[in-house]
């Protein structure tokens, strides 16, 4: 009965709506990650110390996310299970990502910043992304999570483009506009989408903390009892499925935490045409992410994601030899051209890999293993960057694209061990 009334309540109007919070995600990190290495670099750090510093919001994504995927499962309120998170985490994450580029001078305020507003986007970020299933049929789930990601790539778009014109001016300008339009975009969400009414209680009769500690032993132990599933079950692919995750994204995160500084560093070009070159990879997403969740659903999510994996390691291979063969304007116009590419292929891979996360569990655990997906992902980010830039340290910026390639094209092998996560009718 449950099902039927998620497939008659369904709209992609408003998963659209949903698609808000994603947007303001994504602006937010964005600007986070094309800028902050700088303002480290500028105060003499070495660049495996700015990497640690930006894994920051892995480390603490790993240690929250899969634990508060859990407890939003658990949690009942009179607005429902996902938006109680929104509201706590939002407006500090935002306010303190706004005064960030004000302490660039000053590195022990700017580090209190950072752990403050990292904390604040952690609290919310697996209860945002656990509402798309939640209100969404198995089989639609990958179109869905296609007009999500599309959400999720305007906003980079706009931190990419209008970002770097808004730095220009003054590097604090990308970060103020940034928190207003997350603030703004929470706000929608939570006035906008509802949340299904066997998700919330009609009259509280304990406050939100006692609520909280409540539904904490719950919460670890559906957590622990999941892990265990992952790592013990003899069917193994939640396993290959999250080791595939984990491998992609320590090959994609070394590029988008120091693309930056390779433009600066390693092409001559400056940082802010190396945030504009990223911002054809935010291109080529937008464009792409919503055919991405349509093939998924017609090849299938894992055909369509290996396909992605393999065109992006070509495409590496094509821009290693960029350096050394064209200069200037050519330069700039190649990797604008092989980044947008590579951005519509990212597409394939990102879109379908939540819904076949999720598609691996029933409805009640949606939150759980979408904590599970953001375990490997973050556990990623938080070995890429300093493992990349002791790599840089070591050998400089020309091993940036060899070392993604060789992680991007692990996960290949992996992903081929993965058997189940394929869209199910009547779910």
């Amino acid at each position: 009965m449950a099902q039927e009334n998620i497939t008659e309540k369904f709209s992609y109007g408003k998963v659209f709506l949903l698609g808000f919070g994603f947007f303001g995600i994504s602006i937010i990190w964005s600007i986070y990650n094309s800028y902050v290495p700088i303002f480290l670099k500028d105060l003499g750090l070495a660049a495996w110390l700015v990497g640690f510093i930006m894994t920051i919001d892995n480390i603490f994504a790993v240690v929250l996310l899969p634990y508060l995927g859990a407890l939003s499962d658990v949690t009942r309120t009179r607005i429902g299970r996902r938006k109680p998170y929104i509201l706590l985490g939002a407006p500090p994450a935002a306010l303190t990502f706004a005064l960030i580029p004000l302490f660039r001078g000053d590195l022990p305020l700017m580090m209190i910043t950072i752990i403050i507003m990292n904390f604040s986007m952690a609290l919310f970020r697996s209860p945002v992304i656990a509402f798309m299933p939640d209100i969404t049929p198995s089989e639609k789930r990958s179109q869905a999570n296609g007009i999500i990601n599309f959400m999720g790539g305007i906003g980079s778009l706009l931190a990419f483009f209008v970002g770097s014109i808004l730095y220009k001016m003054d590097p604090s300008y990308p970060f103020i506009a940034s928190a207003v339009v997350m603030l703004v975009a929470c706000l929608l969400v939570v006035l906008l989408v509802d949340e299904p009414e066997q998700f919330k209680v009609k009259t509280e009769t304990i406050s939100f903390g006692e609520l909280m500690r409540k539904s904490f032993r719950e919460s670890f132990s559906e957590l622990a009892s999941n892990l265990r599933e992952a790592f013990t079950s003899r069917e193994k692919s939640l396993l290959f499925m999250l080791t595939s995750i984990f491998l992609w994204f320590v090959g994609y995160n070394a590029i988008e935490t120091f693309f930056t500084s390779y433009a600066k560093y390693y092409l001559g070009i400056g940082e802010a045409t190396g945030s504009f070159i990223l911002g054809f990879v935010a291109l080529g997403f937008l464009i792409f992410s919503l055919p991405a969740g349509f093939i998924g659903a017609r090849l299938g999510r894992r055909r369509t994601m290996t396909l992605g994996l393999l065109v992006i390691v070509a495409l590496l291979f094509v821009a290693m030899s960029f350096p050394s063969k064209l200069v200037g304007n050519q330069l700039i116009l190649a990797f604008e051209a092989v980044f947008f590419v590579i951005g519509m292929a990212w597409a394939l891979v990102n879109v379908n890999s939540l819904p076949t996360v999720v598609d691996m569990t029933t409805r009640e655990k949606l939150g759980t293993y979408t904590g599970l997906y953001y375990f490997a992902s973050q556990l990623a980010s938080i070995i890429a960057p300093p493992m990349a830039g002791l790599f840089i340290d070591l050998s400089g910026y020309s091993v940036l694209l060899p070392y993604s390639i060789a992680f991007l094209g692990l996960s290949a092998v992996t992903l081929q061990l993965v058997r189940r996560g394929e869209p199910r009718r009547g779910y």
